[in-house]
């Protein structure tokens, strides 16, 4: 019997690549690459403000990281917020075949869109994600709206 992978194992990482982001004065949002077999790929946080880089969200952060993969498809992209359509894009363009997503009650992203176009998204519905970026645009209104594209 096949075991499904330790999601809320890998969602730790991301959650760490977070706080941080989060402690280097930046948005609080981290994200994993994982293989299908649970080997940790490479990992990210958004470094938008530290870099002073607006293409710098925390799940291009892992994808760089992991480096090249000969395929994407068996790959789980961990993150602790849905990815944004930027992210999606990459997510699609490269046909990374799981999305496992911290929370998406703070922003919802492209995640529809990634689930009509056949990528598996799983939404863990982490409180502690939740609470971790509400308090971040609660205190942080204008660099939020900023990261997500909004006046």
């Amino acid at each position: 019997m096949k075991q499904d992978p330790d999601y809320e194992a890998m969602l730790r990482v991301a959650v760490d690549e977070a706080r941080r982001g989060l402690a280097e004065g930046g948005i609080p949002i981290g994200a994993a690459i994982f293989g299908r077999d649970g080997s940790l790929l490479g990992a990210g946080h958004n470094r938008r403000v530290q870099e002073n880089d607006p293409s710098v969200h925390a799940e291009t952060d892992a994808f760089r990281k992991a480096g090249r993969q000969r395929s994407y498809r068996d790959k789980v992209m961990v993150t602790t917020l849905a990815p944004c359509w930027y992210c999606s894009g990459l997510v699609r363009q490269f046909g990374i075949g799981t999305v496992v997503v911290g929370e998406s009650v703070n922003f919802a992203g492209g995640i529809d869109w990634l689930r009509e176009n056949g990528i598996e998204v799983i939404d863990l519905a982490s409180k502690e994600c939740v609470d971790l970026l509400a308090d971040y645009v609660r205190h942080n209104p204008e660099v939020w709206n900023e990261d997500i594209g909004q006046e």
